[in-house]
């Protein structure tokens, strides 16, 4: 039997803007049943805007974003993913994989915006969210990109990447706080670095976070190699409105990384720079990000598969 450190009743601090609600389903990812959370804010009759965390973040990382969208009118809903934040999260690194994560992923979108939405991906959002859009067009009306990666035949690694795999493997218990500090531009305080450690009240619920860069493929023969280049690839026939958002002094995933998405999808035009935002760009510049999110819905009609 799979364990799993029950996450609902933690104490995690504040985490949205005032109005936001804190929501809760139930899914099941072989015969594990697993209670996901979520934060939402705005109309819920609005058109929805899905933003999705990455490592070793949750749904907090887009407060300052969500308030300009709900001010637009729009339902933002930010998902915690399977192992972060307030969702339930096994304490066994091996349960950790591309097919529980997407597994548990599916489920969760089907709960929280079963119809069309503005797909958000940031790191490990991406790494799972965008084979999940290619799989889905019909579910996805416009896709926003914000510093993250997919494999293909030579990686995509930076140094810094590499620096931060080989931290994780090597670390039984990650300072979560410091990592992602040390991927912002500004200087976290001291309040916002324990809302991002108190997800993580011990080593073991700490597995989700500790298993998804050692997931990252860095050969064809890795597990999810071959599923990521095959977005990667069938990004190349995505016909929705897309734009790429990069932070600027991301030293993690460098801007290369944000232009060969824009080379790759038709019709997404070039790279939008953060200025003064690093790899957690959100926490840079959240509002400023959340304001183009808003505005790229506005210019932009649904896109259809």
């Amino acid at each position: 039997m799979t364990r799993v450190h029950r996450a609902r009743d933690i104490t995690i601090g504040p985490v949205v803007p005032d109005g936001a609600t804190l929501g809760h389903t139930t899914v099941e990812v072989e015969g594990t049943e697993l209670e996901l959370a979520h934060v939402e804010l705005g109309p819920s009759d609005g058109p929805t805007v899905v933003l999705l965390h990455g490592e070793p973040t949750y749904s907090r990382l887009w407060r300052d974003v969500m308030r300009p969208l709900a001010d637009a009118g729009l339902r933002a809903v930010a998902p915690d993913l399977v192992g972060f934040g307030r969702s339930d999260k096994p304490t066994d690194l091996d349960w950790y994989s591309f097919e529980h994560l997407t597994a548990a992923l599916d489920a969760h979108l089907q709960a929280v915006a079963p119809e069309p939405f503005t797909f958000v991906v940031h790191d490990w959002g991406g790494v799972l969210g965008l084979p999940w859009a290619v799989e889905n067009p019909g579910r996805v009306e416009r896709l926003v990109i914000l510093d993250t990666g997919l494999y293909s035949p030579g990686g995509f690694a930076s140094d810094t990447w590499q620096a931060f795999r080989d931290f994780v493997e090597r670390t039984p218990e990650l300072p979560i706080a410091f990592l992602v500090d040390g991927g912002t531009h500004r200087e976290l305080s001291d309040e916002e670095k324990a809302a991002y450690e108190a997800p993580f009240p011990d080593a073991a619920s700490q597995a989700g976070a500790r298993a998804l860069p050692l997931l990252v493929p860095r050969s064809d023969d890795d597990p999810g190699a071959q599923r990521l280049a095959w977005a990667r690839e069938q990004l190349s026939n995505w016909h929705a409105p897309t734009v790429v958002l990069w932070g600027a002094a991301d030293r993690v995933l460098p801007v290369s990384i944000g232009e060969g998405f824009a080379r790759a999808i038709p019709d997404c035009g070039e790279v939008e720079l953060i200025d003064d935002a690093g790899h957690f760009l959100q926490e840079d510049a959240g509002e400023e990000i959340g304001q183009r999110i808003a505005r790229f819905v506005s210019d932009t009609e649904p896109g259809r598969p």
